[in-house]
Order: structure tokens, then sequence, then C-alpha cells
């Protein structure tokens, strides 16, 4: 298994998992996701996370991103840590976007 397979998951089909409901969580500052972002994406900068998972529902899947998949891999373990079960990395937000 490859490093990008270690961190990303082996492959996984977003475009199925939206067309099923996930949420896409941009999780980069508010500067960042104004300038382009995936549209319907709900932006939660990283830093604030951990006193907005009270927003976000434990019953849907959910896909990280950021700009290159570090801060969305950051989430993606605080999201497990806090009993969210079907958490995915989409890694940069732009490479996510090609792929739903």
């Amino acid at each position: 298994m490859g490093i990008f397979s270690r961190i990303f998951g082996p492959g996984v089909d977003y475009a199925q998992l939206v067309k099923n409901g996930a949420i896409i969580l941009d999780v980069r500052t508010p500067g960042e996701y104004v300038g382009r972002h995936i549209k319907g994406s709900k932006n939660i900068p990283l830093q604030s996370l951990q006193q907005q998972l009270k927003n976000l529902p434990k019953d849907k899947a959910i896909i990280t991103c950021c700009a290159s998949g570090m801060r969305s891999g950051s989430a993606k373990s605080m999201l497990q840590n806090n009993g969210f079960k079907e958490v995915y990395n989409g890694g940069g937000w732009s490479s996510l976007q090609g792929k739903i």
C-alpha cells in the first residue's frame, strides 16, 4: 500500500458518497473558502471544528477537504475520535471536485 493510499484511503467513490447525501466539509480558513470552493460544501475551519462538532450529523458520511489534504486528514481524525463513523479524507478541494 502506497503512502497516498494510507493517507487518503483505497479507491473511494466520492461521487457515489455525495449522491447518497454525504456532507463535504471544507476545513480551510474562511478567506481560502471564499476564494473558491466546492458548491454545496460546508466551511468549518480546522481550528474551529472541535467547537462545531455538535452542528454536524453523526449519521451521515462526511468527506473532509482542504488545500492539500493535511488539514483534512487532521479533521478526519478529530471526527472519528468524537464518534463519527463514516468519515473520508477527500484531500485537496480542487482534486476532490474532479472526483465528484
